[in-house]
């Protein structure tokens, strides 16, 4: 047979084994598609067939010597440290600088342009002057004091001789009789000219505090705070104790045969108002009072968040009151400073008792109340 005809016989041979082949491709894509829902395991092919193996780890190369040097600063950013910290020290001297320095004042207000301070008569009464300059009210107007308050003069005088300059002037903290006086003269000046807002303003707060009066404001008498085996006395009976008194005088001598009842109930954190006859007669007593008494009872309602205990305090040592000051007149300890302080503050001093007191903020407020207390007295007596 020759090559042609041995071509031409081996020709079917040769397109059934590529038919083969190409079934075989058709049916391993089929195995492999997720589609096929009969997918058999004969017809799947591996992509290879050697085992795995672990890697095999290489010895780390070992170097005789030192260990090498720690990473250095750059010379860039050590100079921006460098210059980043001399700008706040600059800062901080020229701050140090701009601080007033008593001695060396760089304005007007930082200094003080009086060296002396008296007491001035005049025809029209006590003047306190700085030098040749009179001290001056709120409204710009002289402060004059009638010739009877010789004892309140001497204190302004003494409060503006403590000051160091001008600037402490301006601050309330540092002239409470100052101030205090300069309300009374706003007040009587107001007066003469008809003038009732002033005095319309300071009744309307004064019937407010009335409301929520400190001196009235009783603790509950079962209070889950005090301790089981406490030694001392409740706080509601040491309420009671204080405000009793304070109430019977002012029913005997100020506001005669008028109720005053507790606002709190023992069992009740609501407030209950006051008669409306109560209400009538205070707020009628407390808008016929002169100028110096008006503002003296401001200033002691301000401190002790009590109208009753600032009434009690005027009642006591102003001269419009000579026949209700019975201790007085019987010779025994008068309603004064600690008293009041007392009455107003007696919750506070219950809790510093037991928990301890707080420094620099209890202390600096009983000195304070002291002090604005101290103002009243000298204004009205």
């Amino acid at each position: 047979m020759d090559r042609s005809s041995r071509l031409l016989a081996s020709l079917p041979s040769a397109a059934s084994s590529l038919s083969a082949r190409r079934s075989y491709r058709l049916t391993s894509i089929y195995a492999a598609s997720p589609s096929t829902a009969y997918t058999s395991r004969t017809q799947s092919r591996n992509i290879h067939k050697s085992s795995a193996n672990a890697a095999t780890p290489l010895p780390h190369p070992t170097v005789a010597g030192p260990p090498p040097e720690p990473p250095q600063q750059s010379v860039s950013e050590s100079q921006g440290r460098l210059n980043r910290k001399r700008q706040q020290a600059d800062a901080f001297i020229k701050g140090q600088n701009a601080r007033p320095n008593p001695a060396k004042p760089t304005t007007v207000l930082q200094k003080r342009f009086w060296k002396d301070v008296k007491v001035t008569e005049t025809p029209k009464g006590l003047q306190v002057m700085l030098d040749a300059r009179p001290v001056r009210t709120a409204s710009k107007e002289s402060l004059v004091l009638p010739h009877s308050k010789r004892a309140l003069a001497s204190a302004i005088a003494l409060e503006w001789d403590q000051l160091v300059s001008a600037q402490q002037a301006l601050k309330q903290q540092y002239i409470p009789l100052t101030s205090t006086t300069s309300r009374a003269i706003d007040i009587a000046a107001a007066d003469a000219a008809g003038n009732t807002d002033i005095r319309a303003s300071i009744v309307t707060m004064a019937m407010r505090y009335l409301g929520t009066d400190t001196l009235l404001c009783w603790a509950p008498e079962k209070n889950i705070h005090e301790p089981a085996n406490e030694t001392r006395k409740p706080l509601r009976q040491r309420q009671r104790e204080v405000a009793e008194p304070i109430i019977a005088y002012l029913r005997t001598h100020v506001f005669p045969g008028v109720d005053i009842n507790p606002i709190l109930a023992p069992d009740s954190i609501v407030p209950t108002p006051q008669p409306q006859n109560t209400r009538e007669v205070i707020q009628s007593w407390v808008q016929r009072l002169p100028a110096f008494e008006l503002a003296g009872l401001e200033r002691g309602i301000l401190a002790t968040k009590s109208l009753l205990v600032a009434v009690r305090l005027l009642a006591e040592w102003s001269k419009e009151f000579q026949g209700a000051n019975v201790a007085k007149n019987a010779g025994q300890e008068r309603f004064g400073i600690e008293a009041a302080t007392e009455a107003a503050s007696l919750e506070v001093l219950h809790q510093t008792e037991q928990w301890g007191e707080v420094e620099d903020t209890h202390d600096v407020d009983n000195a304070d109340i002291r002090r604005q207390l101290g103002s009243v007295i000298l204004l009205v007596s």
